[in-house]
């Protein structure tokens, strides 16, 4: 019976040991401390700009989205595009060179020469070749030789575009190598 009177004691000891303060209890209340302790620091907010309205003093001038102010728009708009088809259109009264019965994609460019101090290049359309110098036109789209090196012919065409005016652009053949 001592022995079991030993335990019993022991164990009781132990459980209110267990029930005494512990160190969670001074972590949680020193939490609570730096916490109350700490405070935010927060800039002030600046004084709102003072508001000065304006009075409107365009009201006799033409309304920006009126119908008198797009037609004027409209008008400026057609005469800039009148006096720029002018300026690019391809020439239909003169007559077509032999070359232009082809497209650019059908020749090759097989050589370069220099005749009377000008530069001639050399294009193969179906097995036929012919001599072409600055000035000519050539394939489909009202393309003119503008320059000639030794490995590369630059031709301007002149296309329509998506809304039916006409446009330059810049097309080129370059010197094909023929691989053995």
């Amino acid at each position: 019976m001592k022995f079991s009177n030993f335990v019993l004691i022991c164990s009781g000891v132990a459980l209110l040991s267990g029930c005494g303060a512990s160190k969670e209890d001074d972590i949680r209340q020193w939490l609570v401390e730096e916490r109350n302790q700490t405070r935010p620091k927060v800039a002030p907010l600046p004084a709102p700009k003072q508001f000065i309205p304006q009075s409107y003093t365009n009201a006799s001038a033409i309304e920006p989205f009126s119908n008198q102010k797009l037609t004027q728009a409209l008008k400026r708009d057609s005469a800039q595009v009148a006096s720029n088809g002018a300026l690019v259109a391809p020439e239909l009264a003169r007559r077509k060179e032999p070359l232009e019965a082809y497209p650019i994609d059908a020749m090759a460019l097989v050589g370069s020469i220099v005749k009377g101090g000008q530069p001639v290049a050399l294009l193969k359309v179906e097995n036929l070749l012919y001599q072409v110098k600055p000035g000519n036109y050539i394939g489909l789209n009202y393309g003119k030789v503008t320059k000639i090196s030794e490995t590369e012919v630059t031709i301007r065409e002149i296309v329509q575009d998506a809304v039916g005016e006409w446009i330059e652009r810049v097309a080129s053949l370059q010197l094909q190598e023929k691989s053995k």
